[in-house]
């Protein structure tokens, strides 16, 4: 299964089938001389297979996790490229979840003001998050994505076969985002989650439906000016949870999940609760929501007149609600008998 996304300057095609790294090289020009940037968390039979397709292959492999994703790294992804001879004839490639791919995103953005990136996500999160729409970055003072680009990918490949090697918890937490843009897009595959049994099967046509919608999104507003914002619904709370806690206590698309509880109207919390349950994502909160309300502060999406606020009336739709930090602790006060 492929599709294409159009951007700006041009477009790019995302592939989404098993078996897809064993001939990534006919998918990607990689006939050259490529960066590959993986972490340790990742199978390095991945990274291999990507080296077999290269002309002239570096691996660096950085410590997982999301102290990574630093400027003090991408400087040293950068510093490698300078030190290898890299030109703008040459590429990147993000073999990992989120962190490796924001990473090497952000430093093919900035290495001779751009060089071809391609994404290889390995994880569910990355694949339905962040491996399409240009969005990379890097943290800075405990603040998530503060500093970054739109920068678009040559291409973006997904083999389903990463999923043999995940723990279910990192299954359900990268399908938190697809259950996302199913409450906020798609009202029948939102039922579908509700009455199938969850398979194999299920979760890839998930995850393939959950990137094709977030690709329509980013094509209508590539640089986050209106309908992409919608992609936030979860993240405002989620950031803050999780930039209380730690990664043991709560992985990002469990915080997305969380996240979306409070901004919801009954009738869809009736059933985004029922279906979180079912795929084993958390409902209750794995820090004391006193400790993440200050995060909120910090968030990027901050203006003048206060933050867009995602908020889901009904399965299938949102709206986009502009509160003050005074509306959205009241907001947030009173749903804390959401989290049980």
């Amino acid at each position: 299964m492929e599709f294409s996304v159009k951007h700006t300057l041009g477009a790019y095609t995302v592939h989404c089938e098993r078996g897809g790294l064993d001939r990534i090289g006919t998918l990607f020009a990689l006939d050259r001389r490529v960066l590959i940037v993986t972490d340790t968390g990742v199978p390095a039979e991945y990274a291999k297979k990507v080296m077999a397709a290269c002309k002239e292959p570096h691996v660096i492999t950085v410590p997982m996790g999301e102290e990574s994703k630093s400027i003090e790294t991408m400087k040293m992804l950068c510093e490698k490229m300078l030190s290898l001879g890299f030109t703008r004839k040459d590429a990147v490639v993000a073999v990992g979840g989120g962190v490796v791919g924001d990473l090497s995103c952000f430093a093919a953005s900035a290495y001779m003001r751009g060089i071809d990136f391609y994404n290889v996500p390995t994880t569910v999160l990355s694949a339905v998050d962040s491996s399409v729409g240009g969005k990379c970055g890097v943290n800075l003072s405990g603040v998530k994505n503060v500093v970054g680009a739109f920068y678009q990918p040559k291409g973006v490949l997904f083999d389903a076969e990463v999923l043999k090697t995940l723990p279910q918890r990192q299954i359900a937490a990268g399908l938190a985002e697809a259950i996302k843009m199913a409450a906020t897009f798609d009202a029948s595959l939102f039922a579908t989650l509700e009455k199938e049994e969850i398979t194999g099967a299920l979760c890839e046509a998930l995850i393939f439906r959950a990137v094709q919608l977030k690709a329509k999104v980013v094509e209508a507003d590539e640089r986050e000016g209106g309908l992409r914002k919608s992609l936030n619904f979860g993240h405002t709370f989620g950031h803050a949870i999780e930039a209380a806690g730690n990664m043991e206590l709560c992985l990002h698309g469990e915080c997305v999940a969380l996240g979306m509880l409070p901004f919801c109207s009954d009738a869809v919390y009736e059933r985004l609760y029922a279906v979180l349950k079912k795929f084993g994502l958390p409902t209750t909160l794995p820090v004391d929501a006193s400790l993440a309300l200050p995060y909120l502060v910090h968030d990027k999406k901050w203006g003048k007149g206060g933050v867009d606020i995602i908020f889901c009336e009904q399965i299938g739709e949102f709206d986009i609600r502009t509160v003050s930090k005074e509306e959205l602790l009241s907001l947030l006060e009173n749903t804390k008998n959401r989290y049980k």
